[in-house]
């Protein structure tokens, strides 16, 4: 079989997974730099996504590459696919197959998968592992592991085409799915 093409684009979630919340203090998450760094040097188009809060997305988007354009979702709210369809023409993406999108907010991954993208869910950026949150960081470190069970268990109920921890992984999981990619797999 030839190879696959290489990834169109990669869609993101703004909040919880390029920008995390850490103690009140927005900071870039745990490997979104290097991440976005790295597929800019493979000249793989990229694009944040998020809700319309233009004040919050303005401050976080702010700590991210003035390269990076993003996307606020307009008119249908998650799960319509239109704010993934709009980031895409932002973008000037000439094709579906190849595009990612990667999110620990379950409407939006369902938003992607509507949109007819691969998916790729973050189970500690989900809900259920609101790392910010008071709650979270009373709970056992085993707790924590049951949380980011639980949350892949619902990342895949979504329908998600994989599910990963944190952004580190994000390259083993994208070369996963080129391989599925060159097996012939379509989202």
């Amino acid at each position: 079989m030839h190879d696959a093409p290489a990834f169109t684009a990669v869609l993101f979630g703004l909040r919880g997974c390029l920008v995390s919340n850490n103690n009140g203090s927005p900071l870039p998450a745990p490997g979104a730099l290097d991440t976005l760094d790295g597929l800019r040097r493979q000249q793989v188009p990229c694009i944040w996504l998020d809700e319309p809060d233009a004040e919050q997305n303005e401050q976080l988007a702010d700590l991210l590459p003035d390269w990076l354009p993003g996307q606020l979702s307009n008119g249908s709210p998650w799960p319509a696919p239109n704010a993934c369809w709009q980031a895409l023409m932002t973008l000037q993406s000439q094709r579906l197959d190849g595009c990612v999108l990667v999110s620990g907010e379950p409407r939006l991954l369902q938003a992607g998968l509507n949109a007819g993208l691969w998916t790729v869910g973050l189970a500690a950026c989900s809900p259920t592992c609101d790392q910010s949150s008071q709650q979270w960081q009373a709970l056992s470190q085993q707790d924590q592991e049951r949380a980011r069970g639980r949350a892949t268990l619902e990342l895949f109920s979504v329908g998600v085409h994989s599910v990963i921890d944190h952004l580190e992984s994000l390259d083993t999981c994208l070369a996963d799915i080129a391989q599925r990619r060159r097996k012939g797999e379509k989202p």
